[in-house]
């Protein structure tokens, strides 16, 4: 049933997941195309223009974009490096990026700069130096990915691997009876490596030989144990055996069984026991 449970919920989260990172790239194509609209628009103030409209943003790529304008404009690098950082950073998009201004005619490009977050690792050349009045497409390309949604949607996967690991955990610690690691014999359960039997709420402890002895009847199971097979695997470099010793520890099991009328061990006179489950 677990093992059910967990692949269930391993899946809805997979499937969260999935919703999430395509909310989270739908997200943040659009913060990016009103971050550049920004942009232009400043730009185009800069020129005095109040008028010609900035074009619809483009998608290059997952991590490209341009920008267009309807009028031909004149750049000046510091008024560009300066409304790019202004408006990504308001829009609390990646810190790293290329930005590129292309000429429309011969697609070469006419100026650009790469932002690395850092001050002394930016490369911004040419301030001061302005391109004439001419038409001009902006390009960005960022250099990493967004962590918004996206990262999100991955943190709320592990974190329900994690707790339904947490949740097994904790009901495996706080049921001990509910152990996997046990046999059915008749209404009890039998855990070999903790010395005991369970029958409903009752917990019934064992010695060491009687837990060996119950192991060794109990994988043979209706089946006649030869009294020589029990004395060498219980006894044999063991401890010390009497002739009465297997007898003693088998009217002791006897008693253990004794709410539970489908089992009963025989002694075979002269061969060996049964454990007998009707």
């Amino acid at each position: 049933m677990k093992k059910y449970v967990f692949l269930i919920l391993t899946l809805i989260s997979m499937t969260l997941c999935s919703c999430f990172k395509e909310v989270s790239q739908s997200h943040f194509s659009e913060t990016v195309k009103v971050a550049l609209r920004d942009v232009g628009n400043m730009l185009l103030h800069s020129n005095n223009d109040s008028t010609s409209l900035v074009l619809p943003i483009s998608k290059l790529s997952d991590n490209r974009y341009e920008l267009t304008f309807q009028s031909k404009l004149s750049i000046t690098p510091d008024s560009l490096v300066s409304a790019v950082n202004h408006s990504l950073k308001t829009a609390n998009l990646p810190k790293r990026y290329i930005v590129e201004v292309v000429h429309c005619g011969t697609k070469e490009v006419s100026y650009s700069f790469q932002i690395e977050g850092t001050s002394e690792n930016d490369i911004v050349p040419c301030m001061g130096r302005n391109l004439p009045l001419d038409c001009y497409n902006i390009r960005i390309h960022f250099l990493e990915k967004q962590f918004t949604l996206e990262y999100i949607a991955l943190l709320l996967f592990f974190s329900v691997l994690i707790m339904l690991l947490f949740y097994f955990k904790t009901r495996h610690k706080h049921h001990p009876n509910e152990i996997v690691n046990f046999s059915r014999i008749g209404d009890y359960k039998f855990y070999k490596d903790q010395n005991k039997l369970i029958k409903e709420a009752i917990e019934i402890k064992l010695s060491k030989k009687e837990c060996e002895l119950i192991s060794i009847l109990g994988a043979h199971v209706n089946e006649v144990v030869k009294r020589e097979t029990l004395v060498k695997e219980i006894w044999e470099d063991h401890g010390v055996f009497v002739d009465r010793s297997l007898d003693t520890f088998i009217s002791k099991l006897r008693k253990k069984f004794k709410d539970d009328d489908s089992i009963n061990i025989i002694n075979v006179h002269s061969v060996g026991y049964k454990l007998e489950v009707l």
